[in-house]
């Protein structure tokens, strides 16, 4: 059924779908707004701002700034002995902006929220919204886990845009191990016609390493990606370039998998060292994001949230890359971050297209949908004691 049906039916269900009615025009267009005004990791005041002033206006208590970052924020309604967690994205892309569609996943999560907050007190769940900058770059949620943000969350929710083709039960899949880094190779300066054979090209060290890692990818598994740019690499042409430097990123569905393939290229970058003689220093630049793992519980909860608004329950057909800071959250609080596809959206995300998309109608309706199969699912796990009390365990184990 679709969301207008289930608002006719009586009981929890109905209220909640109700509740996203009333709001939906609201709801959409803040999420319109904040992909009209796109933001970077850690700006994104504009943003942050306008998605609590509604959730304040709503009832929720507002609190900004936390964890000492002033994008992210906890907005809560409730009592309840359960905590559950709703996580909103707004931050955006250099240059294409919304790409990756967080403008739907800060709907989406508003959406859900609002809807539970009239029958929180029913169904005994404390809903929190927390906003998390700084996904795409930055991994704010590793810094929110870090300062002790979910401490009391029992269980975490938020939704992911792709293209059309993927599969809307995330049971079975998982993201991509990330890490970031900055490797700086120090040379010695001198004149390039003058005195050549006086320096050490530090821009020869950055070329052999990128040699190096181009040939080890002959040897990589191939889902394991590494990628490289030049962030600086010299000043001028009549002088041997002193500093390089290269900022890399390596990807693998495993931590393990990851930790070997980090050191195979950190071998790379040596290699540039070894032949030119200049020193190297390879620095984090960004919190690791740890692969997703869905709770199976969760999942089949929203499965059956997916079924009640007419989508397709079979697990599986999430991408076959990408990473997320939600990984983290997920190996410490039961979590789900399905994939909801954009319906007759062709275009990959993190491009323009992908972006024009995700202003459309049909993004801003499943968008609702999305929020409304969040709500629904939490409703769903609550009327199980034995799910409940499953959940709570699994939480307890991960914590410990």
């Amino acid at each position: 059924m679709n969301r207008a049906q289930l608002a006719q039916e009586a009981g929890v269900r109905g209220a909640l779908a109700r509740a996203v009615a009333t709001h939906e025009d609201a709801v959409t267009e803040l999420a319109r707004a904040i992909h009209a005004l796109p933001e970077l990791a850690f700006t994104e005041h504009r943003a942050a701002a306008a998605i609590t002033e509604l959730l304040a206006r709503e009832g929720f208590a507002v609190e900004r700034g936390v964890a000492d970052l002033p994008t992210a924020f906890t907005a809560t309604a409730g009592d309840g002995p359960l905590t559950v967690a709703i996580c909103a994205e707004y931050d955006a892309l250099p240059t294409i902006g919304h790409a990756c569609g967080h403008n739907l996943i800060a709907g989406a999560a508003v959406t859900a929220a609002l809807a539970l907050r009239p029958v929180a007190s029913e169904l005994g769940v404390r809903v929190v919204v927390v906003g998390t900058p700084a996904e795409e770059h930055g991994g704010g949620k590793v810094l929110l886990l870090e300062r002790g943000v979910f401490a009391d969350v029992d269980l975490a929710l938020m939704v992911h845009a792709l293209p059309a083709g993927h599969g809307y039960n995330p049971r079975g899949t998982t993201s991509q191990a990330v890490g970031r880094y900055r490797a700086t190779f120090t040379g010695r300066g001198a004149h390039a016609a003058a005195a050549p054979h006086r320096g050490v090209n530090a821009s020869d060290a950055a070329v052999v390493a990128q040699v190096a890692i181009g040939l080890l990818r002959q040897q990589l598994p191939g889902d394991h990606r590494v990628a490289a740019v030049v962030a600086h690499g010299g000043d001028a042409t009549n002088i041997i370039p002193e500093t390089a430097i290269v900022d890399f990123e390596c990807r693998a569905f495993t931590m393990p998998e990851f930790t070997d393939l980090l050191e195979r290229v950190r071998r790379c970058f040596e290699a540039g060292a070894l032949a030119t003689g200049a020193t190297l220093r390879i620095e984090p630049s960004e919190p690791v994001y740890e692969p997703l793992e869905h709770d199976d519980v969760l999942c089949r909860h929203w499965a059956g949230a997916l079924e009640t608004l007419g989508y397709d329950p079979a697990p599986g057909g999430g991408p076959r890359g990408g990473s997320t800071d939600m990984g983290n959250v997920s190996r410490v609080v039961p979590a789900i971050h399905p994939w909801v596809s954009l319906p007759h959206v062709t275009a990959s995300i993190h491009t323009a297209d992908f972006a024009r998309a995700a202003d459309e109608e049909p993004a801003y309706e499943t968008m609702l949908d999305a929020g409304t199969a969040m709500a629904l699912t939490v409703a769903s796990v609550v009327a199980s004691q034995e799910d409940v009390a499953a959940l709570r365990a699994r939480r307890a184990a991960l914590a410990g």
